[in-house]
């Protein structure tokens, strides 16, 4: 699977090992940066990662800032995407199950490293359920396409 990845400064390090783990795991990556420590704005790299999941450049999408929610906010302005601020085992496998999610938003400050690497196993594993989440999804969908 082609995964895109971005953070800002305070999720690199955490960016930098998940990249890592999807290596292992036999994706391919696009990594969007940021690419060192110093500081930069994370719309900026939530914008870029959504986009690649939008136009199918990239199958899923993963974000990292300090919280998770700046990078879940700006991303959901992006048509088509599905992101979701995740924090734990059970959200990150719901969000695929029940919510189709195509970009998993991370805390960089929140979470431990052995939990951030199961969480993302666990979300690119998990299947979307379909059924009457899909109806819901549909709607969704909908709503975002109105003019």
């Amino acid at each position: 699977m082609k995964i895109a990845i971005g953070s800002d400064h305070r999720g690199f390090e955490a960016k930098t090992r998940i990249v890592s783990v999807l290596h292992q795991l036999g994706h391919e990556v696009y990594d969007v940066g940021t690419h060192n420590r110093d500081s930069t704005d994370y719309p900026d790299f939530a914008f870029e990662v959504a986009r690649a999941v939008s136009e199918g450049r990239a199958e899923r999408g993963i974000l990292i800032c300090g919280t998770g929610i700046g990078m879940c906010i700006a991303a959901n302005k992006v048509r088509g995407v599905r992101a979701a601020p995740c924090h734990d085992c059970i959200t990150a496998e719901m969000s695929r199950r029940h919510n189709d999610a195509n970009v998993l938003c991370l805390s960089a400050d929140l979470l431990g490293e052995e939990l951030t690497e199961r969480m993302v196993r666990i979300w690119l594993e998990t299947p979307f359920d379909g059924g009457r989440h899909a109806r819901r999804v549909e709607k969704i969908i909908r709503f975002e396409n109105q003019p």
